[in-house]
């Protein structure tokens, strides 16, 4: 076994366990401890990281195929749950985050290798819309994990079960958390579609355009969701509902696609 497939391993194993530690005792009064899922959940993004580098980076050039990008994609959203979690409680989202990246990545450590998808260094442009588009993705799929946790303490609220939600932070201050999140997702899905016009000829073409108009309608949909709450009050229900519809979207337009064209069709 290389050192490739034992940090494979190791990345699998610490995501899971850092998983268990905090679902064991998400009902408990005093709730997951931290001393424990979070030196587990840093190794696990640290062994990730170089085991990502490993397949990404080939002969000067960047492999985009869909199981890089779907790596990729898990290590973000682990990286920055972890991250937000050494100053705030989001204890409902790092089990799915975890969680999430460990079934990634044990799938694509068994999965061969379909085909090698490779940009060049130099294309500074797509490269930028590429980085772009995916921290879009990852924040706004963050800010989704957000919204089921405010409506999960607000359901709690409302049935009256304090002690289910005394180990997370009030509801007020997860919601504004929850928009902050929004908002930064929005305007990095807005500049990535703004790079993705100005300097991507293949932008607007035919074999790209079903990706285009699938970004553009997830991009106005959280544009509205948010002149929603701040203009007229939205929130809940609504914006769970909002936040899970453009993500799908999101995901049919960046791995829909890929998933397609690399394992349906080969």
């Amino acid at each position: 076994m290389d050192v490739v497939s034992i940090l494979t391993v190791v990345v699998v194993l610490c995501y899971l366990i850092g998983a268990s530690s905090i679902i064991s005792k998400l009902l408990h009064h005093q709730g997951p401890n931290p001393k424990i899922f979070l030196p587990v959940g840093c190794l696990a993004v640290a062994c990730h990281a170089i085991v990502l580098t490993q397949h990404l980076f080939i002969n000067q050039s960047v492999d985009v195929s869909l199981l890089n990008m779907v790596s990729l994609m898990a290590f973000i959203i682990a990286l920055a749950t972890t991250l937000i979690a050494f100053k705030l409680k989001v204890n409902l989202i790092m089990p799915v985050s975890y969680g999430f990246a460990a079934i990634l990545v044990a799938i694509i450590a068994l999965v061969p290798p379909t085909e090698h998808i490779f940009i060049e260094a130099g294309k500074i442009g797509l490269f930028i819309h590429i980085l772009l588009a995916l921290l879009a993705y990852a924040v706004l799929a963050i800010a989704t994990l957000y919204a089921f946790q405010v409506n999960y303490i607000n359901y709690k609220l409302k049935s009256k079960n304090i002690m289910a939600v005394s180990h997370l932070p009030p509801l007020m201050q997860v919601e504004g958390q929850l928009f902050k999140i929004l908002i930064t997702g929005t305007v990095c899905l807005f500049l990535s579609q703004v790079v993705g016009l100005l300097f991507i000829e293949e932008f607007l073409s035919k074999a790209y355009v079903h990706k285009t108009v699938l970004s553009f309608i997830a991009l106005f949909i959280y544009v509205t969701m948010l002149w929603g709450h701040y203009k007229r009050g939205w929130r809940g229900q609504r914006i769970l509902t909002l936040s899970i519809i453009s993500t799908f979207l999101l995901t049919l337009s960046y791995f829909g696609s890929k998933f397609v064209k690399e394992f349906l069709l080969t």
